[in-house]
């Protein structure tokens, strides 16, 4: 076994299949060793959307020979491999049961410690990969499936601030991005449209934006987006909607942002920090001017990941995975999937109708 533990990592919560190996480096980040990533837009693009069904298929046919790509680029040997990390939940648990059983597979032939992953605390400690970050930071993750605001205390020591009460902010990219007559996946494509428009063309909702904390809600937006679109007749108008919705999403994280970021500082007792912002949605460039804009007022300093590692990735997985072996973190080779698993066991459940803020 290296006296520098090197974890593989493996990714298969969704639409991604992932493995990455990243080795441990005394007072610095992990070296990131390789970092393979296989996305799904063809098979997926005809449906508008991921098909459970579809995505573990191709999970199925991909797994062994991305493994064995990470293994091969990263130039180590499979017996030198200190422990294998796979997400366990959240996500499609069609999807995640194939990463997480190919993971204890290798964990068991090896006779090597086996690490569920928690997707989302992936994401929470990606920055890491790349900065030494220390702990509380104010976290703000936003991808397809999630938004949230966190208090990130320590290794599995999470407290949720705020979250979505309907759509996550990279779906109702994504559904606006539909709506417009982009193609699967849209969200990313959505900022590109967004050059070509007036931003100032439509007023639209910014739901909950004075109540609720720093909670989040994009559904009556996106059925303001529809409704526009019913009477939109030339390309301009799409440019000059987009525009207005990549312009009004920036206005809402900028206002509940500065929420966040005053509950963050009583909830732990300082007027300054680090605020990661993390996840898919992570990568546009506009939210991320936007945010750093609010950070700096607030003293804080904001940390983003390299955009390769914003998406769903397996070294963030293999970071977590890292930070479990030094502290003897193992699970069982029984450990089931969890598709709903959060970061914050004890938060309240906000979703649906009649929801109180």
């Amino acid at each position: 076994m290296s006296e520098k533990p090197i974890i593989l990592g493996i990714e298969t919560s969704c639409d991604e299949t992932a493995v990455s190996l990243i080795q441990d480096k005394q007072n610095g980040t992990p070296k990131i060793l390789s970092n393979i990533i296989s996305s799904q837009f063809d098979i997926h693009k005809e449906f508008g959307g991921v098909v459970p069904e579809l995505a573990a298929r191709s999970h199925v046919e991909k797994i062994d020979l991305i493994a064995k790509k990470a293994i091969s680029d990263s130039g180590i040997e499979l017996n030198k491999v200190s422990a294998i990390a796979a997400t366990y939940g959240p996500g499609l648990i069609v999807c995640l049961s194939v990463g997480l059983s190919f993971g204890k597979g290798l964990a068991s032939t090896l006779g090597i410690p086996f690490i569920g992953i928690n997707h989302l605390e992936g994401h929470a400690l990606s920055p890491k990969l790349q900065d030494k970050i220390d702990y509380p930071y104010l976290l703000l993750l936003i991808s397809g499936g999630h938004s949230q605001y966190l208090s990130v205390n320590g290794l599995g020591d999470y407290k949720r601030l705020g979250t979505t009460i309907d759509d996550a902010l990279g779906e109702a990219f994504d559904k606006t991005a539909k709506l417009l007559g982009i193609d699967f996946p849209g969200g990313p494509k959505i900022e590109e449209f967004a050059k070509k428009g007036n931003p100032e063309k439509y007023d639209l909702p910014k739901p909950i934006i004075n109540k609720g904390g720093c909670n989040l809600s994009f559904a009556g937006l996106k059925t303001a987006i529809l409704r526009i679109v019913k009477n939109i007749k030339s390309d301009q108008e799409k440019f000059d909607l987009a525009a207005s919705f990549q312009k009004t999403i920036e206005e809402i994280l900028f206002t509940k942002t500065k929420v966040a970021l005053d509950e963050f500082k009583k909830l732990n007792s300082t007027n300054k920090g680090s605020f990661v912002v993390a996840g898919g949605v992570a990568a546009n460039k506009g939210i991320r001017k936007k945010l750093i804009e609010v950070s700096m007022q607030h003293n804080f300093k904001p940390i983003f990941p390299d955009l390769h590692l914003c998406g769903d990735n397996a070294a963030m997985i293999a970071m977590v995975g890292l930070e479990k072996f030094k502290n003897k973190q193992f699970d069982n080779l029984d450990l089931p999937a969890d598709p709903r698993l959060p970061l914050d066991a004890n938060a309240k459940f906000l979703k649906g109708a009649g929801v109180e803020l």
